[in-house]
């Protein structure tokens, strides 16, 4: 379950990989998209360690949603806003990772106006999120998922630009948002009471 301790956690966590990989992410941005998905996320994970994470869980992930939307540049700063925003609000009414994090799906779904199979984060967020609920969700299958990804063609964002040439490229959304469901597994999120 998330707690206020675990998410702070999950955050601390997020950003090492992020600050850690920003080149990669962006390595793998730059054939289908602007190039800069990794400093872009680096620059937002860095502004979210300099606030001031108390409170609720509603709080932080309002203020985490609040920061990545004002300070992260191309559509990952307003798709993690969102989700952030949408995980808020359902923290207020349940703990349960599960149902946080479809809230987040929504939250993805609603401002990319994107689905399943487009090649963007949703293709590891909501995979994931249906193993969560089948109990078999691991490190591995995140790396298998992220991998998956490769062989889409991008239909939404800047990737859809490059149109077939975007197959055979990892989607650098799906790798962030791999790296967010790492620090979820090892914060303990998802460890069973």
């Amino acid at each position: 379950m998330f707690t206020p301790e675990n998410l702070i956690d999950t955050v601390k966590r997020f950003d090492e990989k992020i600050q850690t990989n920003k080149d990669y992410l962006s390595e793998l941005d730059t054939p289908i998209g602007d190039g800069d998905h990794g400093n872009n996320m680096a620059r937002g994970m860095a502004a979210v360690m300099e606030t001031t994470l108390e409170g609720s869980l509603f709080d932080e992930f309002k203020t985490i949603a609040m920061t990545l939307i004002s300070k992260v540049g191309g559509a990952s700063g307003p798709l993690y806003g969102t989700a952030m925003l949408e995980m808020a609000k359902a923290s207020k009414e349940t703990n349960d990772p599960e149902t946080i994090l479809r809230a987040g799906i929504d939250g993805i779904e609603k401002r990319g106006k994107a689905a399943l199979g487009e090649k963007t984060m949703l293709d590891l967020w909501i995979p994931a999120v249906d193993a969560l609920k089948e109990g078999t969700l691991t490190s591995e299958l995140l790396t298998t998922l992220t991998d998956n990804t490769k062989e889409l063609i991008a239909t939404k964002g800047r990737a859809s630009y490059v149109g077939e040439r975007s197959k055979g490229h990892i989607d650098p959304g799906a790798m962030s948002s791999n790296y967010l469901f790492q620090s979820m597994i090892e914060a303990g999120v998802f460890a069973h009471e």
